[in-house]
C-alpha cells in the first residue's frame, strides 16, 4: 500500500500515512490532532539491478564505436 508525505499547518509536523491510492487526497488529521494538513510531494525511489546497473558508455552506430574514426 503506498505512503503518503502529510504536513500539519498548525504545528509543522510531518507524518507519513498509508492508505490504498482511491484514498490519497483524502484529508488526513496530524497526530496532534489537527486537520489543517497538506500533502506533501515525495519523491520515488527505485531500486533493483537494472536501476543501480552502469550505463552503457562508448560509441555507439552499427559498430559499437569500436572501428567508427
Amino acid at each position: 500500500m503506498p505512503r503518503y508525505e502529510f504536513r500539519c499547518r498548525t504545528c509543522g509536523d510531518t507524518f507519513e500515512l498509508s492508505r490504498p491510492m482511491a484514498q490519497s487526497s483524502d484529508p488526513a488529521s496530524c497526530p496532534a490532532g489537527h486537520d489543517d494538513t497538506v500533502k506533501l510531494l515525495s519523491a520515488v525511489a527505485v531500486g533493483g539491478a537494472a536501476a543501480s546497473a552502469p550505463a552503457p558508455s562508448g560509441g555507439g552506430g552499427c559498430c559499437g564505436g569500436a572501428c567508427c574514426g
